[in-house]
């Protein structure tokens, strides 16, 4: 039996001390090595609550989260992480922007100033296969949101990391942009090949990405609906409008329609 690289067991969280303070309980969820998992839900149900505590940001309060063997009591340094809003340093150019985590990432950091060279080429690399070849030295106030986002994913994976956590990263945009970002990131994920949770409320994107789908029940979340989805790949957007997708996005609709009835 193949050990799952992230494993979640039986995970509360709470905020304060009363039930209602109660984000998460009797979460279970398995990841294996090089899989993309994509976790949708109810608004409030916990899916951001999750990313924290699998990054090691926010401690658990009964369960335990494992991450490569390793058990999750702090933040962890091998997770990239790309986030809703453009998190970009306004002062850095681009690529002082993608190369931050080889400045502070060990074993990367002890050795930033002498294979400087060699880390810009990998960013300037990274870059090129985002469609941001030529764009190094531009400030993020010179690039628009969806170009923003490609140069926060680059950043996300220039240290090679073994976790990938995405939360909502693509929600801020545009459909055409978005959709024009689900295909970097599927080319990012087939050439890299990490490890990806990506939480989202878009349907269309879970199934379009992920290799599985789970559905979080209303607060407290757990994990109530998985579905794997077996479009091979690469993947290309008009399947989403084919019938598979299309019947899939809409079982998952189904199931938070009825999580959102259970809690109101």
């Amino acid at each position: 039996m193949i050990t799952p690289y992230v494993e979640i067991k039986n995970v509360a969280l709470k905020y304060g001390q009363d039930s209602s303070s109660l984000a998460l309980d009797s979460l279970n969820i398995s990841v294996h090595q090089g899989e993309f998992v994509a976790v949708v839900g109810p608004s409030g149900c916990g899916k951001s609550s999750l990313m924290k505590l699998v990054t090691g940001l926010q401690p658990v309060t009964n369960g335990s989260i494992v991450v490569g063997s390793q058990v999750v009591k702090s933040p962890l340094n091998f997770v990239g992480m790309a986030f809703q809003n453009s998190s970009l340093l306004p002062w850095r150019s681009v690529i002082e922007n993608v190369l931050l985590p080889m400045e502070i990432v060990q074993p990367y950091a002890k050795n930033f100033k002498k294979n400087y060279s060699e880390y810009a080429d990998k960013a300037s690399a990274l870059l090129k296969l985002v469609g941001l070849g030529g764009y190094e030295n531009k400030l993020p106030w010179q690039l628009s949101g969806g170009m923003q986002q490609r140069v926060q994913l680059c950043r996300a994976v220039i240290h090679e990391p073994s976790l990938l956590m995405l939360d909502e990263p693509f929600g801020a945009l545009d459909m055409f942009t978005r959709e024009e970002l689900w295909a970097i990131l599927q080319d990012l994920w087939i050439v890299k090949k990490p490890t990806i949770i990506l939480v989202t409320h878009d349907l269309r994107e879970a199934v379009f990405l992920a290799d599985r789908v789970l559905v979080m029940s209303s607060r407290p979340g757990k994990i109530i609906h998985e579905l794997r989805i077996s479009e091979g790949r690469p993947r290309h957007l008009k399947a989403t409008y084919q019938k598979s997708s299309v019947d899939a996005i809409a079982e998952l609709r189904e199931c938070i329609q009825e999580a959102r009835i259970v809690r109101s």
